[in-house]
């Protein structure tokens, strides 16, 4: 892992007692035990992430945020992350604890953070579909399903209980979307081992290759997906879409497939805006998560209301 183009945050004394709590519980790290590293804050929206470094090496440690074991399960996480690890896609995993979701990755030099200025750059577009096609063929399957429609509507179920609200319109888009739920069922989907949740600034670009990073949406899943939601997280044009298409399949990429990724820009902005109403009902202070969620929603309307999606739909229709 590697946050060095993201401005260092201040750490807190809050901070510094609980990265020492936790470094105790981390074999690896024992031979520093009683040493505190030098430690820098790094940006994270749940979580909270230190770049350290220490006598013997530099790591980067995840302390999980507060509640977000409501809607992550730690265990699948380590898993994916060990086995992206392994695919060479991953930063190296150290030490993951399943019960609380606290982990230790070797720090990646010389890595940029991607955003969306920086993805402007294709060959950062081609790497990023590399490694993504690398993770999807490895062949070692994650523990769990990332099910799209199962996870929007476990979402308005944990928010109904919260009585919390819904940007205007939600459930009448969520109905316009049983039309893609129909078209991606009329046959079996390619399922493989998944990201899930491609912010551009999970993407850590050597200049050589991509890293991909933070495995806790993982899941066995339709690899158009992770195409689909980078493009929207990383603000995608129509020169980046066809760069991320042509490299991840080497050359022109079916209909079928490139209409799955646009139904997928749509779909990710639909279960991500449940999931920023999750912060804010949460009172996640890392942002303003109800204009996050509202401005996701807008997207995705204005996205399915388009000729374009209606291309694509038929496409995926078509087969």
């Amino acid at each position: 892992m590697n946050d060095t183009n993201q401005s260092a945050m201040a750490v807190s004394d809050e901070d510094k007692r609980d990265i020492e709590r936790v470094l105790s519980r981390i074999p690896e790290l024992a031979k520093i035990a009683g040493t505190m590293p030098e430690i820098a804050r790094l940006g994270g929206l749940t979580n909270r992430n230190f770049h350290l470094k220490t006598s013997i090496g530099q790591f980067v440690l995840r302390i999980p945020g507060a509640g977000t074991s409501d809607y992550i399960n730690r265990h699948n996480e380590g898993h994916a992350a060990r086995v992206a690890d392994r695919a060479g896609v991953n930063a190296d995993v150290i030490f993951f604890d399943d019960a609380d979701g606290v982990m230790l990755c070797k720090f990646i030099e010389g890595a940029a953070t991607l955003n969306a200025e920086r993805f402007k750059d294709l060959g950062s577009v081609k790497r990023s579909a590399e490694a993504l096609r690398r993770i999807h063929e490895y062949g070692e399957p994650f523990l769990n399903r990332f099910e799209l429609f199962q996870m929007i509507d476990e979402y308005l179920e944990f928010l109904s209980k919260k009585d919390a609200p819904l940007p205007d319109g939600y459930h009448d888009v969520k109905k316009d979307a049983e039309a893609v739920r129909r078209a991606l069922s009329r046959r079996q989907l390619p399922i493989c081992p998944c990201h899930c949740d491609p912010l551009a600034e999970n993407f850590l670009d050597t200049g050589k290759r991509v890293y991909v990073i933070d495995w806790e949406y993982s899941g066995n899943n339709d690899p158009m997906w992770d195409l689909g939601d980078v493009s929207v997280e990383a603000a995608f044009g129509p020169e980046q879409d066809e760069a991320l298409m042509l490299a991840y399949f080497s050359g022109t990429p079916p209909k079928a497939d490139w209409g799955r990724m646009v139904l997928y820009k749509a779909m990710c902005d639909l279960l991500w805006t449940l999931w920023g109403i999750i912060q804010h009902v949460n009172k996640n202070p890392a942002d303003d998560f109800w204009a996050y969620a509202v401005n996701r929603f807008e997207r995705c309307k204005r996205l399915m209301a388009s000729t374009e999606f209606g291309r694509h739909l038929q496409a995926v229709i078509d087969g």
